[in-house]
């Protein structure tokens, strides 16, 4: 069986290129157009460089896909920008959670993401605009998906699926969600293969997306407001910082104009906006976490996921820990940083994240993250310490 993959420094050389300083090398078309998968189109196979992957195959019981589509196509999800969000304040709760919102969404029924591992790089990884990927990141330290040999798209939504409701009784509605690395580096024709595999399964209510800001292009834009009309649809950036000395420091490859620009031409098309932000970057005080968060605020992203730096095995910053040159948070430090950026926060903004952690096989530290509950109940116990809540130090 063919596996449908997205390997793009492979399949696609022309990324590899260096790009000029100061300049972003253009999105190659692939050497064979591949046939894209049209939402009217009847055809069920999916055009690779290498030959034809027949969906229908590579799962039993996948013949009748198309048609169980038909629902959640004829019925999508309301856009963010129109559901009557009701007064979570009043509802007893200090911020505007995910659950929250997927559950206003989805008429109170509980929605799981599904990591998914479309093979795709970094251009910071192959050399487009620097090498060596993010100081902090080793992908399969936060994504699943990245720590299983890669299968197709289907069949990586059917074992994480199947892993969901052994934990979670009667769970059947799931956001496949494309996490590791940058899932908008490709050809839009390309992208299209892969967003089109995941839609495919009838019970996929929408895709989370996982980017950087300078990874989409007009094309690939356009293809997310495509797919927006008609699902429910996130696009994550990594903003992490606005200060430029610290994404210099993480080697991003890119300064925060980059952001500004995404986020701009981002506005309007239909896709709820999230911002990636981390706490505790070295060089940045208090006063710079919180100009971010103000940042956040200003460029009307619609959610936002938080959590402080901690360095996994294998990286940069493992070894600037073991050296002692980079120091990492506390959890009071944390948590007193965490409750002052919601505080500046729009009401509106849906919290996606507070926290984040990674498997002991690889993580060095802060050892406080491994406790999500308990970061979970010193953030809930600071708020009603404080009597505060999301938004309250916000100015619009």
């Amino acid at each position: 069986m063919l596996t449908l993959v997205g390997a793009v420094g492979t399949a696609y050389p022309d990324l590899h290129r260096k790009a000029p300083a100061g300049q972003f090398a253009p999105q190659a078309e692939p050497a064979e157009e591949p046939q894209s998968l049209l939402p009217d189109e009847p055809s069920s196979t999916l055009g690779t460089n290498a030959g034809i992957v027949n969906l229908f195959a590579m799962s039993p019981g996948l013949s009748q896909l198309r048609a169980n589509r038909e629902k959640t196509v004829n019925n999508p999800p309301l856009p963010l920008a129109e559901i009557d969000r009701f007064d979570w304040r009043q509802a007893g709760h200090r911020y505007f959670s995910y659950n929250l919102l997927l559950r206003q969404k989805f008429g109170g029924r509980r929605v799981h993401k599904v990591s998914l591992d479309a093979g795709f790089t970094c251009p910071n990884v192959d050399g487009t605009v620097a090498i060596g990927g993010c100081t902090f990141c080793d992908n399969r330290s936060f994504s699943p998906s990245r720590r299983v040999k890669r299968q197709d798209i289907l069949s990586q939504l059917e074992d994480g699926m199947k892993r969901l409701r052994h934990r979670y009784e009667g769970l059947d509605q799931f956001i496949a969600y494309f996490q590791p690395a940058t899932n908008t580096y490709a050809p839009a024709l390309r992208l299209r293969e892969f967003y089109e595999a995941a839609l495919s399964h009838p019970q996929v209510v929408g895709l989370a997306i996982g980017t950087r800001p300078d990874c989409v292009p007009e094309d690939v834009l356009d293809l997310l407001t495509e797919l927006a009309g008609r699902t429910y649809l996130s696009v994550e950036y990594g903003l992490q910082t606005m200060h430029d000395r610290s994404l210099d420091w993480m080697n991003r490859g890119h300064h925060h104009d980059a952001t500004i620009d995404a986020a701009r031409r981002s506005r309007g098309r239909g896709f709820e906006i999230c911002a990636h932000v981390m706490l505790g970057l070295p060089g940045e005080s208090h006063a710079d976490m919180l100009a971010t968060a103000r940042e956040v605020a200003r460029l009307q992203f619609d959610a936002v996921k938080i959590h402080n730096l901690y360095a996994v095995k294998n990286t940069p910053l493992a070894e600037q820990v073991a050296r002692g040159e980079v120091q990492l948070l506390l959890r009071d430090e944390y948590i007193a940083a965490l409750v002052d950026f919601l505080e500046l926060l729009p009401p509106n903004v849906v919290v996606e994240r507070i926290s984040g952690d990674a498997p002991p096989d690889y993580f060095v530290g802060p050892a406080w993250c491994l406790d999500k509950p308990g970061v979970l109940r010193a953030l809930h116990a600071e708020m009603e310490r404080r009597d505060t809540w999301q938004g309250k130090g916000y100015r619009s």
